[in-house]
């Protein structure tokens, strides 16, 4: 399959992109060898392979969601550099 300079260029419209014409040739043939390759594996025998979301299994590791003890409003504070009632002083972030 060979990809022309006018689908190239219609494409990066698409997307967005400037393509510098030096960049043209080698992006086509890149370009080319990409759907190359996808046509190649279009023609792999996957009747008997199951669909799947990952190439490995994963298992989560999650822990019982289990209420502890808590630190403390007052000793949370109790190293910080300002706090006021027990919360955190930081300085303004957001401009109104």
């Amino acid at each position: 399959m060979t990809i022309s300079r006018d689908e190239v260029l219609y494409v990066a419209h698409l997307a967005r992109l400037e393509i510098p014409p030096e960049e043209m040739e080698g992006l086509s043939s890149q370009i080319d060898d990409i759907l190359s390759y996808v046509a190649t594996l279009k023609e792999a025998d996957t009747k008997n392979v199951d669909p799947t979301a990952q190439s490995i299994s994963l298992v989560n590791r999650f822990r019982e969601d289990i209420v502890g003890e808590t630190l403390g409003s007052d000793k949370a504070v109790s190293n910080c550099q300002d706090n006021y009632d027990g919360m955190f002083v930081v300085p303004k972030v957001v401009k109104s």
